[in-house]
């Protein structure tokens, strides 16, 4: 599914970041088409290998670590209430979400930051890196262990409205459609793999609607202190200037003072268009292979 819409993250991410003086992405449209006249099919799907390489841990540790947190969650729920038959409420569904979220993001950082710096690499940008092994000692080498941790706290922040409702909205959809089977959706108290599709489509537009502004910022704040900056970070010409954030706030506050508030949505459209194939099949191929396994809470097994 990542590689599928791996035209339409990149351009995201372009979108975000580029500076607003200089501006080359200017749409969906236009900026795909951009990308295909400067940089040829390939330019598409810049930085995809570190996105694929980063997601299988990522996703394999959310999943696991929501799995391990609900059941922790819902164990000692029944306890305090004293009812063996209760199930998660949407809140406590969110909680378990939300560590989940954190736990896998925090894991796997580094190699997000990194992704951030390859996809906006463009033919134009004044030094390149050239894989993920050496971009990471690059980084490590010219701006220390600790930057490869700038933007972490707008994403554990992010954390919270992202993962924690995109499980929350996919699980409570299900569970409604099933008790009350409106349309005739639901058979023999099992979704479709159809409807389970459309869950985790609203699941994923609502998670990233909400934390989005956290996204804008975690991947400009990514840009801080790189020597040799993309030209699309920098500008080019007259309006060249290095990107200069001191933190989170900082970074909000200077964003929306010259850009607007609309900088923080810049590429959302995009980020919408992909969220159908990217969210929605990740969660029916999640459901499909714990019924192959025949597993129900716990994927360790």
């Amino acid at each position: 599914s990542r590689t599928a819409v791996a035209p339409l993250e990149r351009l995201k991410i372009l979108l975000q970041v580029q500076n607003p003086h200089s501006i080359k992405y200017n749409g969906t449209i236009q900026g795909l088409k951009y990308i295909w006249k400067t940089e040829g099919f390939r330019g598409l799907f810049k930085g995809n290998g570190s996105n694929c390489a980063r997601i299988v841990p990522n996703s394999a540790v959310k999943f696991y670590s929501y799995e391990q947190a609900a059941q922790g969650i819902l164990l000692l729920y029944r306890q305090q209430t004293g009812n063996e038959e209760a199930q998660l409420t949407p809140l406590l569904r969110l909680g378990a979400g939300a560590c989940a979220g954190i736990i896998a993001m925090s894991a796997t950082y580094p190699m997000d930051m990194i992704r951030g710096r390859l996809t906006v690499q463009t033919e134009k940008s004044p030094r390149h890196y050239r894989g993920i092994f050496h971009a990471l000692s690059t980084v490590l080498r010219e701006e220390g262990p600790r930057s490869l941790y700038r933007g972490w706290l707008p994403s554990v922040i992010g954390v919270v409205p992202y993962v924690g409702l995109n499980f929350a909205v996919y699980e409570s959809l299900k569970d409604w459609l099933i008790k009350t089977r409106p349309f005739g959706l639901v058979e023999d108290s099992e979704l479709s793999v159809v409807t389970k599709f459309a869950c985790g489509a609203a699941a994923g537009t609502v998670g990233q609607t909400v934390a989005y502004p956290l996204d804008v910022i975690r991947r400009r704040m990514q840009m801080v202190g790189w020597k040799d900056a993309a030209s699309v970070v920098t500008g080019e010409g007259s309006s060249k200037a290095a990107v200069e954030y001191t933190g989170m706030v900082d970074a909000f506050r200077k964003t929306v003072r010259h850009e607007g508030f609309g900088a923080l949505y810049k590429g959302l459209v995009p980020n919408f268009v992909k969220v159908v194939p990217s969210i929605a099949i990740s969660f029916v191929t999640y459901e499909m292979v714990k019924d192959v396994l025949g597993v129900e809470f716990r994927i360790s097994d």
